[in-house]
């Protein structure tokens, strides 16, 4: 003790004094010691906000000397929210080995449990902020589409959406087989599939369009497989699935591993799925070359390329 008014006594922090401090400092701190318990967006208010942020740019800069720029912008932030997905994709990788590995280490002790759970409820949420940050981009797509008549598309990648991984899961094992198949099932939607090839010539869309129309009417749950060529008939058959709603799974060829067989190994790939018909429209070898092995697995063809003479 002392008289002096200008000595201040140390002062030990007290365990609740840290917590405090930390809080103040970093703020809440997910999966640190439990899950993050706070909700998600309502799916309304994500809708009102995709709209309100895309509504504010088109305002903003439609009419003025950045409209140049404003489909670039709006395509970016679609892309923003396609990123993210795929940023907690590769979080949920790292989650189902880390869960593999709680796994193998199991000894019955509750640390060991306690571990793993955690480990299975994490993976839950990550699970539960890609769907909606799907849902975000989703709506993006649209948006972009509504304000430039364009359909949205990755300049990388695929777009996928797991809305139907919402399931609760008993246990890690049955967590990372229900992903597992859920993956899969995403990556090739089911229902019957139709096989597609066309040159790169062709331009006649109400033909492919009618002809595809046609198949619809026939399957409904139809799902479109075509060899995702950046034009001619494949991409407008890719516009028709795209106005139509229906799934399409565009098999490119893989040019940097079979350089110039690639067209022809995308060929066998498509019929591996075994499609319950094929349409083929005119084009080079590549098209005939399908049509022949399609032929030789007794898939149906519908043929529009010109017969030959006397043919």
């Amino acid at each position: 003790m002392t008289n002096d008014p200008d000595h201040e006594p140390h002062h030990a922090t007290s365990p609740t004094g840290h917590i405090l401090e930390e809080l103040a400092l970093y703020g809440h701190r997910p999966f640190d010691d439990e899950p993050d318990a706070r909700p998600l967006p309502e799916a309304h208010h994500i809708t009102g906000a995709i709209v309100d942020i895309f509504d504010a740019l088109v305002v903003t800069m439609q009419d003025t000397r950045l409209e140049p720029d404003l489909e670039t912008l709006l395509w970016g932030q679609v892309n923003l929210f396609h990123r993210t997905v795929d940023r907690i994709e590769r979080e949920l990788d790292d989650n189902e080995q880390a869960q593999k590995r709680a796994q193998r280490e199991q000894d019955g002790s509750e640390v060991k449990s306690v571990e793993l759970e955690r480990l299975l409820a994490e993976g839950m949420t990550l699970i539960e902020r890609r769907n909606a940050f799907e849902l975000m981009r989703d709506l993006s797509a649209e948006q972009f589409e509504t304000h430039t008549r364009h359909a949205w598309r990755p300049h990388a990648g695929s777009v996928v959406n797991r809305k139907a991984l919402t399931s609760a899961m008993i246990d890690s094992r049955d967590f990372i087989a229900a992903r597992k198949r859920a993956e899969t099932e995403v990556m090739l939607p089911t229902g019957p599939k139709i096989a597609f090839t066309g040159g790169l010539d062709i331009t006649d869309h109400r033909l492919v369009w009618d002809t595809l129309d046609k198949v619809h009417v026939k399957h409904p749950g139809m799902v479109l497989m075509h060899g995702g060529s950046p034009k001619g008939a494949e991409v407008i058959a890719s516009r028709w699935a795209d106005s139509r709603k229906v799934a399409q799974v565009a098999f490119k060829p893989d040019w940097s591993r079979h350089a110039k067989a690639a067209p022809f190994k995308r060929n066998d790939a498509m019929l591996d799925i075994l499609p319950i018909g094929v349409i083929v429209f005119a084009g080079t070898g590549i098209q005939d070359n399908l049509a022949d092995k399609a032929r030789k697995l007794g898939i149906p063809l519908f043929d529009l390329r010109p017969k030959s003479p006397g043919g």
